[in-house]
């Protein structure tokens, strides 16, 4: 499905990565003056009365009391406690619409529907139908509304959700944050054409500068939601059981994630963007360090420079230097916190000395 934005002046792929000026776009789109096409990512929809008891039965956030306009965010974890799909959810009162990245949203309309058992649901994949677009600023009025309410999804990683928790400490660079995704009808498309737009890479620099953890870039197999401060915003700690609930609590409570999501500022010296997989040593690139994490996105920023995100071991010590390896340059690092090595472990239960140990 070939994009009309993909047709406009300067503009390089489908969708578009950018119109000429990946760096320039940016602040147009941060201040709400310019929209992104992302048709190339997926919508799925839950139709019946059953709808949201199946969402919330199965998956991290409590959806039960989404009242129609609302937004949320949620995950599907294995019984292990690994994610395996990152939802954006919006009901309108009658149908819940999942935005979903691209590549996933079969899979998990697939997993759904194998769920239903007598509820009373139909899922659909609608991808077909919806593209999405993305703003920090009104939705465009060729927004879809099907049932009477704007299907617009408001980003709730502006501030910790209800029964989230967060790791990151001091002040987070999402306060402010006001994107939003709205969906419209494929058909429609094409009445966008007049209106201002960025690139996806525009939008991926400012997603990276605010700690944005995503599910096409920062999820692996063995993932959990502690590792990339996900608990603020797709993680309700409270509520009733559902696949892999037993890990989230285990490690938010007792343990710590054995790997924590870091921002990286990159020496722009080379010029060189690290791709997604490169690998972070530790040290500075004459230590020869060990590698200790993978970068998992990067971008141009239009104040910080060159930055990316990455998923480091634990161990990795907080303050020390690290080289990211990227296409045989090696590119010094500096890390700034997002998920602390100590985060985690917040019922503080006192440690039961072993029977017959000795005490020194």
């Amino acid at each position: 499905m070939t994009s009309p934005f993909a047709s406009r002046p300067g503009a390089v792929g489908d969708p578009p990565e950018h119109y000429g000026d990946p760096i320039g776009e940016q602040r147009p789109l941060a201040a709400g003056r310019a929209i992104v096409d992302l048709s190339d990512r997926e919508v799925v929809s839950l139709d019946g009365p059953d709808r949201l008891k199946l969402l919330d039965s199965l998956t991290s956030q409590s959806l039960l009391g989404l009242a129609p306009g609302g937004s949320a965010e949620t995950l599907l974890l294995d019984p292990s406690g690994r994610i395996e799909y990152a939802a954006r959810v919006l009901d309108d009162g009658e149908t819940t619409w999942l935005l979903m990245d691209a590549g996933t949203g079969a899979g998990f309309a697939t997993f759904l529907d194998r769920m239903r058992f007598m509820l009373q649901v139909k899922v659909a994949d609608r991808t077909a139908e919806f593209a999405t677009i993305g703003t920090f600023g009104a939705a465009p009025a060729a927004t879809a509304a099907p049932n009477g309410v704007p299907l617009v999804w408001v980003d709730p990683w502006a501030s910790v959700q209800a029964g989230g928790f967060q790791y990151a400490t001091g002040a987070h660079p999402s306060e402010g944050w006001t994107y939003r995704e709205a969906l419209v009808e494929r058909a429609r498309l094409g009445e966008l054409a007049e209106l201002p737009a960025a690139g996806t890479l525009a939008l991926e620099a400012l997603r990276i500068a605010a700690w944005r953890p995503r599910a096409a870039t920062e999820l692996d197999a063995t993932s959990i939601p502690h590792e990339l401060d996900w608990l603020r915003s797709a993680v309700h700690l409270a509520k009733g059981c559902y696949r892999g609930q037993e890990t989230v609590a285990k490690v938010h409570n007792l343990g710590h994630p054995p790997r924590r999501l870091v921002m990286l500022h990159l020496d722009g010296t080379d010029a060189v963007l690290p791709p997604a997989g490169s690998e972070v040593r530790i040290g500075r690139p004459d230590a020869e360090g060990a590698v200790v994490g993978r970068v998992t996105a990067s971008a141009w920023h239009h104040e910080l420079g060159p930055v990316a995100l990455a998923i480091v071991k634990r161990s990795a010590d907080p303050a020390s230097e690290l080289t990211v390896v990227a296409d045989e340059v090696l590119v010094p690092a500096a890390q700034q916190l997002i998920v602390p090595p100590d985060a985690g472990a917040t019922a503080d239960v006192p440690r039961i000395p072993r029977l017959g140990a000795v005490r020194r």
